[in-house]
């Protein structure tokens, strides 16, 4: 998106260099990167930059709003809802389309939106290797409010752990080796010392629990929570003795409840130039005219199930738990990053952390995925090239 980087870049790009560049990666953490790469980063404008903070920031003003809990607690399904102070939300994550609006400018449109963790590892350990192996500008960087990785990650580390030393701190999940972003498990050992642990592996005594460490039973003081409801559903049988619903002793980083606050179902209360407009299903008393420019959501879901592109009037009137739903206005991506064969489309996340002592969250970096594809996503990009995940080069 910046002409002058992007021509440098893929003047000096080769397929070669890019299989160079992933052979790189899996010397260093073998048979852990499960997801495509994609053949570039995004350079970001300073203007696209400053709108997409602008955007965030707005979204940030309704979560800070004092009856957001009360506004969001249907959110929150009841046998899923996990007791403990939930406090605010430690981690936000945007997922913004990058659109083209009708002044020919660059700008963002809110997809999806998260309270809940990312790849707060993995997306600062990418760029270095992008500059390892391609022309990066010293002009731009992946980190907004750090000034490298370093640094960024030395306040990682203290977000994460707290006052509690790195082995009574875990990360949990469900069977993490089988995960497709398991390589961010492995960093996040690598760099804060946090151990990856399977919920079906945490043992519990009364309100204590415990993980199993070189023959030791560590006692769990603060959990850095991966457990995403909707794949726990998948195991109604799964083994262990601790559930998330228990009440256990242990400070939660971010609380589970979150997953729900801030997530599809916040949508319809947002407003502004970087929103598109979304409804709750049930309470449209008749559907928008131009009904082929929106999509039909479900509220309880994960990256992209269930999302429908195309709804009819009829499809909607058959939808009997219409409570579980929204519709959002289309947003139409703007094919902006120049391939060597073609224009691709992309999408920009940013993730935040929430400080306990700061007044508001902390823009620390992003994520970028591109697509040739209808839909940002696997299955809509199989046997393509330059599509994938990616980090966002920001200019200074």
């Amino acid at each position: 998106m910046i002409p002058e980087y992007r021509h440098r870049y893929n003047a000096a790009f080769t397929p070669a260099k890019y299989q160079e560049m992933l052979a790189d990666i899996d010397q260093q953490f073998p048979g852990q990167l499960e997801f495509r790469v994609a053949e570039t980063p995004v350079f970001i404008p300073a203007d696209l930059r400053d709108k997409l903070i602008a955007a965030g920031s707005s979204i940030i003003d309704v979560i800070q709003q004092n009856n957001f809990k009360e506004l969001t607690e249907a959110a929150i399904p009841a046998h899923q809802r996990v007791p403990g102070n939930e406090g605010r939300p430690d981690f936000l994550t945007f997922d913004f389309a990058v659109c083209r609006n009708a002044n020919g400018e660059l700008e963002p449109q809110l997809i999806e939106m998260q309270g809940f963790p990312s790849l707060y590892a993995f997306q600062s350990w990418l760029p270095g290797i992008f500059e390892r192996h391609f022309p990066i500008p010293s002009s731009v960087s992946a980190f907004i409010n750090s000034p490298n990785a370093a640094d960024y990650r030395e306040e990682m580390r203290c977000f994460l752990l707290g006052d509690e030393a790195p082995e009574h701190v875990i990360l949990l999940e469900i069977y993490p080796d089988k995960q497709k972003t398991r390589i961010d498990f492995v960093l996040t050992k690598e760099f804060w010392g946090i151990n990856t642990v399977c919920l079906t592996k945490i043992r519990k005594n009364g309100r204590q629990l415990f993980y199993e460490k070189d023959g030791r039973q560590i006692p769990i003081k603060r959990i850095y929570n991966r457990v995403i409801f909707d794949e726990l559903a998948r195991y109604p049988d799964l083994p262990g003795e601790f559930h998330l619903t228990d009440e256990v002793d242990v400070t939660w980083v971010g609380h589970p409840n979150w997953f729900f606050r801030v997530s599809k179902y916040t949508l319809p209360l947002l407003s502004g130039p970087f929103v598109p407009p979304s409804y709750y299903l049930h309470e449209l008393a008749t559907y928008p005219e131009d009904l082929e420019n929106y999509v039909l959501k479900p509220l309880f879901s994960f990256a992209g199930a269930g999302v429908r592109l195309h709804v009819t009037a009829a499809d909607l009137d058959a939808i009997t738990d219409k409570e579980n739903y929204l519709l959002q206005r289309k947003v139409q991506y703007e094919p902006a990053v120049q391939s060597p064969d073609g224009l691709v489309k992309s999408e920009i996340r940013l993730l935040y952390i929430w400080h306990p002592d700061l007044a508001r969250p902390t823009l620390l970096c992003g994520l970028s995925r591109l697509s040739r594809g209808e839909m940002i996503g696997v299955d809509f990009n199989k046997n393509k090239d330059w599509v994938g995940g990616t980090t966002p080069l920001f200019e200074r």
